[in-house]
């Protein structure tokens, strides 16, 4: 039995099964490079759904992480500490907001925007208590809590697992009119993703963001820009609200905030949205801890420096041209911003799976999305060398088909 199967045996009897991964053990990395445990060298084209912008195990953020863990890692927020309020004030000059409120996991940071505009909209706007209504993007992805699911279209993420929370209207993604149409007296908010990963990388209509910030200053209604997955340079700016200059009123981001060592996430406001809170309020026993604050410090410092957001603009354009040039039969369309791309696959030539699963034979890791849609999200740190080892592999799997009735043959 290969150490591979040794693992999967094991995750298999011991872990609830609420994923299906591909069948490979990874057991370290380095920059945009991962190995399993059985010697094998891969490209990975998922950077951990981008936590990894920075690369595996960056030498600065690894430095950070050791040094830091061998003075102070936990203090709760009952103390302060000597980590958090640099970071924060880096995080903010950064983003360009006034305060941070700091969290851990991408959910809990879209739990505490979701508080803090009703808050606003109930104590600054004047909605009517318990009236205040969010104005979601069909095929949303903001997380896993109950909250979240609640406005979610995917029913998957929804069966089961009702009653939902109430005030939450949806309407279609990239839509203006829609949004203008849906905004009542109650509305206090409209949360959306500037550029949909999680849907299949779904890019909107160019002017899109610049028609949302003029429709919700027009009514008075707070615009909160979801930057989970596409903030922090992966899409080709520090932010993806930067390509249309359309300033958000408020901003979240996660995942590569840390580099992947570390879950640490952010919600991001001026003072008339953030003052809401009281002490007491809302809070977190981990959030804003010294470990964490040091190793984000870390990682913002090295997506400034080493320029991540311009690398991601050139690569992923020569890239995404690179991948257009194949014109396999197979693909319906290759779309995206920086080193965020979608190849989206032909039903007619089968689903997305078997197509990540024959890259992965060929030392690429991708992970399929929405059935049809392969996503190329690299760490902004690759080369164009490694990139141009990967387009002929690419572009041999891109030329095969997977009918049907041979997809569920893994």
């Amino acid at each position: 039995m290969s150490r591979t199967d040794q693992f999967l045996g094991e995750a298999a009897k011991y872990s609830a099964n609420n994923y299906k991964p591909l069948p490979v053990v990874l057991e370290r990395g380095q920059g945009p490079w991962v190995w399993d445990v059985d010697g094998r060298k891969y490209l990975d084209c998922l950077s951990a759904y981008s936590a990894v912008n920075q690369g595996h195990c960056h030498p600065a953020i690894v430095k950070a992480a050791q040094e830091q863990a061998a003075r102070l890692t936990l203090t709760s927020r009952a103390f302060h500490n000597d980590q958090m309020g640099p970071f924060l004030h880096q995080l903010c000059e950064l983003a360009g907001f006034a305060k941070a409120l700091p969290m851990n996991s991408g959910a809990e940071a879209v739990e505490t925007a979701i508080k803090a505009v009703r808050k606003w909209g109930h104590k600054v706007k004047g909605i009517p208590a318990n009236q205040a209504e969010i104005i979601v993007s069909a095929g949303n992805f903001h997380g896993r809590t109950t909250t979240i699911i609640s406005f979610s279209t995917e029913e998957q993420y929804k069966d089961g697992f009702g009653p939902f929370t109430p005030g939450f209207k949806i309407i279609p993604f990239g839509d203006a009119g829609a949004l203008e149409q849906a905004i009542t007296p109650n509305t206090c908010a409209f949360l959306t993703e500037p550029l949909q990963g999680e849907a299949g990388v779904i890019v909107p209509p160019d002017g899109w963001l610049r028609k949302v910030r003029e429709i919700t200053r027009k009514h008075n209604v707070l615009w909160v820009d979801d930057e989970i997955q596409t903030g922090l340079g992966r899409t080709g700016r520090m932010f993806a609200w930067q390509w249309e200059n359309a300033r958000p009123d408020a901003l979240i981001v996660g995942k590569a905030v840390a580099g992947g060592m570390y879950p640490v996430s952010a919600f991001l406001a001026d003072q008339n949205v953030m003052g809401v809170f009281n002490p007491g309020d809302h809070g977190s026993t981990f959030g804003g801890n010294p470990f964490g604050a040091a190793i984000g410090r870390a990682a913002l410092t090295v997506l400034v420096e080493e320029k991540l957001a311009d690398r991601a603009r050139e690569l992923g354009d020569w890239f995404m041209g690179e991948l257009k040039k194949m014109q396999s039969p197979s693909v319906v369309e290759i779309r995206g911003k920086g080193l965020l791309i979608g190849v989206e696959i032909r039903v007619e030539a089968g689903t997305a799976r078997p197509f990540c699963e024959a890259l992965a034979q060929r030392g690429i890791l991708c992970k399929e999305t929405h059935d049809q849609v392969v996503r190329f999200a690299p760490a902004l740190t690759v080369s164009k060398a490694d990139l141009e080892w990967a387009l002929p592999k690419i572009a041999e799997v891109l030329a095969m088909s997977f009918k049907p009735a041979m997809a569920g043959v893994h």
